[in-house]
């Protein structure tokens, strides 16, 4: 058992798609290795605004990242900067906005897509800027981070679920496709992080609509899936777990006190909850 996390975001991916189409985490959940709770997004239910609300707990009406087009900095305490203040290292392979959230703004290719920088909120980096490029291989720079660095919180997000609801909609073949082959893509790796005593939650930002898009308040865009796999989980039935809580859970998973985020009651195994301890 570790206090070392991985947190996987999978852009636009609607609850009842993960329900049906992720067979090696179910596979996962019948073992009593996983455990799945059902989330409601915040709103307005595009990826910036959420990326935030995941990573620092505020509501997107409270951080100032209302929409998709707003480049700057994050203004908010995020798990990130909790990290660094408690001088443990940090990673992300992930989208390019994420990197203008919590590192650089605005995102240059040639100076922020490979990202080795101890100053930094996230030190190290994969970062991307093509909605298309390949979950195989992001969850594959993913590793190399966990390898090279090993980051005490890593985060991975792919992109190809969100660009498949864009271009097909979310009832289509290739968005339930997509969504299962980055679950095999996500069997690869899951087996060795388990193996090594990772805490691992696998989450969304929204889902997607039949338009091709999001945005608003329909159920397929705002319910999104929440697996958590690792001893510290309570994988209490009866938790409902809230989008704003992801951000105190891992705070508390990386052993970061009164770090003042709020933390989803009964998810947590009691005796690791670090919140208001002394």
């Amino acid at each position: 058992m570790s206090d070392k996390v991985i947190l996987v975001v999978l852009d636009g991916l609607e609850y009842n798609t993960a329900a049906q189409c992720m067979g090696f985490l179910h596979a996962l959940k019948e073992q009593g290795k996983a455990t799945l709770y059902k989330l409601q997004c915040e709103l307005p239910s595009m990826s910036r605004p959420l990326y935030e609300t995941i990573l620092t707990g505020a509501l997107p009406i409270d951080s100032g990242i209302v929409h998709n087009h707003v480049v700057r900095n994050s203004t908010q305490t995020s798990v990130f900067s909790l990290a660094r203040e408690n001088s443990l290292t940090t990673a992300a392979a992930a989208y390019h906005w994420f990197s203008e959230l919590y590192n650089c703004a605005p995102y240059d290719a040639a100076r922020d897509r490979y990202t080795e920088a101890p100053e930094q909120l996230i030190q190290y980096g994969c970062f991307y800027h093509q909605d298309h490029y390949p979950d195989s291989h992001l969850y594959l720079d993913a590793e190399w981070l966990r390898r090279k660095y090993d980051p005490d919180f890593l985060l991975v997000h792919p992109m190809n679920i969100d660009d498949a609801g864009h271009r097909a909609g979310f009832d289509s073949a290739h968005y339930r496709n997509t969504v299962r082959h980055s679950d095999m893509s996500l069997s690869y790796h899951l087996p060795e992080w388990i193996a090594a005593g990772y805490q691992i939650l696998i989450t969304a930002d929204h889902g997607m609509n039949s338009d091709k898009s999001h945005g608003g308040t329909l159920p397929e865009e705002r319910d999104i899936p929440l697996f958590v796999i690792g001893e510290r989980f309570s994988h209490s039935a009866g938790c409902s777990p809230a989008q704003t809580e992801i951000c105190g859970v891992v705070c508390d998973l990386l052993g970061i006190q009164n770090h003042a985020k709020p933390v989803a009651n009964g998810l947590l195994c009691e005796q690791f909850s670090y919140k208001g301890a002394a």
